[in-house]
């Protein structure tokens, strides 16, 4: 297995041998020449290194495999006026070599031993990952302890690779109706937070983002003590700590710039937009202002919300399905959203499209007819016991999956909130009362915390829309 590594890269320099050697060897080290035993799934075991750099390792020996994830605390929300998209650009730019390892050499080593790789960017963090056979660990860990310090950018794929985010970027976005109603609902719904710009960032600040701004991000940003490495699989806690040490202890950690600032000013009435696009359905956009596990003044707050978000849209039994797709047939489909691990206020969503025959306006009554009932009565005990039993169930199937173990961990960790917060999910939620989804309905699903966006064919904007959205000062 090693001549055949070697043997792939006799071409390049030296030290890049070196380095799939080093790989190598770790990949045989004593620590993993036996299997673990067992079959359950094990707690949360957290270390820290000298430098800050953060690690969590989640057991689960049902299967030989392992995922790997490395979570750094920035993201969209970083970035300034003028310059975003630099973190997903950077993103991009983290696959196209370092100092040992030229571009896509990184993706080639993973495939050749049988693992898949990607990397995600939020608003609060950007993610890197493998997932291969649990053997295989220790060379996740060396690609990403060589790619946190040593990046190469070379100018030639940092402009290709500016190409390909912004046609990524039109796929998504500026070719898609739908992607385009929901960037401008964010836009629009966040006044102060830097939750308003994408994540891909604006075309214009992609156009005119420059490789020396972009290399100023990564050497800001990108260190141990900004980062968290979450492992979830078949292995030993006390084991992957050492090999963080191995390949992560003698970083050294930087001084952090201050985080910005997730404020959001309270709202003062609600917000309305129209977009005339090229689509056949209009489509309707509500976002509330709601509160995240870190900004809430009670955190028993965010677990009403999700529950209200079940009650109202969870499964063929909730009200929104009952009342307004099956029985007064106004809505051809509908759906709620709301997560609060973030590190400012988020948007309690509710996206939904017309039957056919049915205006915007007569969907939007019935909707807010229906929330109106929830503030007048509480969900029943058997409607809080399905919303509950839907909860529990995502709970558990979510764990068949350990990326999905990985993910929920990391994004605890970026925001700097306690990954036990995971565990005790369940638990809050069992806690929440008919009276406590009623009371932050109340307070929260309010048309004074409102930003809608109706979404229209080109040639049939409705008169009432567009003059609504003139009188709110409506950005189109």
């Amino acid at each position: 297995m090693i001549s055949r590594l070697i043997k792939g890269l006799k071409a390049r320099k030296s030290i890049r041998i070196l380095s799939v050697l080093m790989i190598a060897g770790a990949l045989y080290s004593p620590a993993y020449a036996e299997a673990t035993d067992g079959e359950s799934i094990g707690q949360v075991s957290e270390y820290t290194l000298d430098n800050g750099f953060k690690v969590l390792v989640k057991p689960d020996h049902r299967a030989p495999v392992v995922v790997s994830q490395v979570w750094y605390r920035i993201g969209s929300s970083f970035e300034r006026t003028g310059h975003t998209g630099v973190s997903h650009v950077l993103e991009h730019m983290m696959f196209k070599g370092t100092d040992r390892f030229g571009p896509g050499e990184l993706s080639n080593l993973v495939a050749r031993y049988g693992g898949n790789e990607n990397a995600f960017t939020g608003r609060d963090y950007t993610g890197y990952y493998q997932m291969w056979e649990k053997s295989r660990l220790p060379i996740s860990l060396a690609i990403e302890a060589n790619r946190m310090t040593m990046l190469n950018m070379d100018a030639e794929e940092f402009e290709k690779e500016k190409r390909v985010v912004m046609e990524e970027r039109r796929m998504r976005t500026d070719d898609s109706p739908i992607g385009t109603a929901y960037e401008r609902l964010f836009a629009a719904a966040f006044l102060s937070s830097p939750y308003q710009n994408p994540v891909i960032g604006w075309r214009h600040d992609l156009k005119n983002l420059s490789l020396e701004y972009t290399k100023k991000w990564y050497e800001k940003w990108y260190s141990p003590n900004n980062a968290t490495l979450v492992v979830v699989g078949d292995v030993d806690p006390d084991e992957v700590h050492q090999l963080a040490i191995q390949h992560f202890g003698d970083l050294k950690a930087k001084t952090l710039p201050e985080l910005p600032d997730y404020t959001e000013q309270e709202p003062k009435g609600e917000k309305r937009i129209t977009i005339k696009d090229k689509v056949k359905v209009p489509q309707l956009m509500m976002g509330f202002l709601a509160p995240s596990i870190k900004t809430a003044e009670s955190i028993e707050d965010t677990y009403a919300l999700a529950m209200l978000a079940y009650v109202l849209d969870g499964g063929l039994s909730a009200r929104f399905e009952t009342n307004l797709v099956r029985g007064q047939q106004v809505a051809a489909s509908i759906g709620t959203g709301y997560d609060p691990i973030a590190r400012g206020d988020v948007l309690f969503s509710i996206m939904s499209a017309p039957t056919q025959g049915t205006e915007l306006d007569q969907l939007e009554s019935a909707i807010f007819e229906q929330i109106q009932k929830m503030k007048e009565t509480p969900p029943t005990a058997d409607e809080l016991q399905r919303a509950l039993v839907q909860l529990k169930a995502g709970e558990v199937f979510g764990e068949d999956s350990v990326f999905n173990q990985a993910d929920t961990l990391g994004r605890l960790a970026v925001i700097d909130e306690d990954w036990r917060l995971a565990d005790k999910w369940i638990g809050h939620l069992e806690k929440v009362t008919p009276k406590d989804i009623q009371r932050v309905a109340e307070k929260y699903i309010d048309q004074d915390r409102m930003t809608l966006v109706s979404l229209v064919p080109e040639d049939e904007a409705p008169e009432t829309a567009q003059a609504q959205s003139q009188q709110q000062g409506a950005v189109q």
